[in-house]
């Protein structure tokens, strides 16, 4: 979890330092990645200046949603139904993503990555990982990867298939 270009440029640092060093002491040289998780507003906000040191984004959805939102997914059945509506009429506050302006905003700022490095990899983690009309929506997106709680991942894949079949057009009977 980062919040500024600076701590994943102290944190690549570290990384690459010990590869390097294990490269030499090993003799042997693989290919690695480092990138981070984007879980705070802040760090969407600066997508564009952390993907210059970023070989991937994935945008954690949980920590997202407490964030913006003020609350946990599990405090979150806990309100009023009548509060619950108030914040997000449509699905309750923890399936914010799903709201139109908050998959703009996504959208952005994984286009502000993109802009800065053309071969970030993208994908989301959390409960909105094994959505399936978000699994949808990554694909669609360019994203290459979700990830989700276990008990997600039968619908996940399952969602992922689909949108697979559907973006190519190839579905058989």
């Amino acid at each position: 979890m980062i919040a500024t270009r600076k701590e994943l440029e102290i944190t690549r640092a570290q990384v690459d330092g010990e590869a390097h060093a294990v490269f030499a002491e090993t003799g042997v040289k693989i290919d690695y990645s480092v990138g981070t998780m984007i879980e705070l507003p802040r760090a969407a906000m600066l997508a564009d200046q952390i993907a210059e040191l970023a070989d991937f984004f994935s945008f954690g959805t949980n920590d997202l949603t407490q964030t913006v939102f003020g609350l946990s997914r599990d405090d979150a059945g806990t309100f009023p139904a009548a509060l619950r509506r108030a914040r997000d009429p449509a699905e309750g506050p923890v399936r914010f993503h799903r709201h139109r302006r908050r998959g703009r905003d996504d959208a952005h700022r994984f286009e502000e990555g993109r802009a800065t490095k053309n071969n970030l990899k993208l994908g989301i983690c959390g409960e909105h990982g094994g959505d399936p009309a978000r699994s949808r929506s990554a694909r669609r997106s360019g994203w290459i990867y979700v990830s989700c709680s276990p008990y997600r991942v039968p619908v996940a894949r399952l969602a992922a298939a689909q949108a697979a079949l559907g973006a190519t057009g190839d579905r058989t009977t």
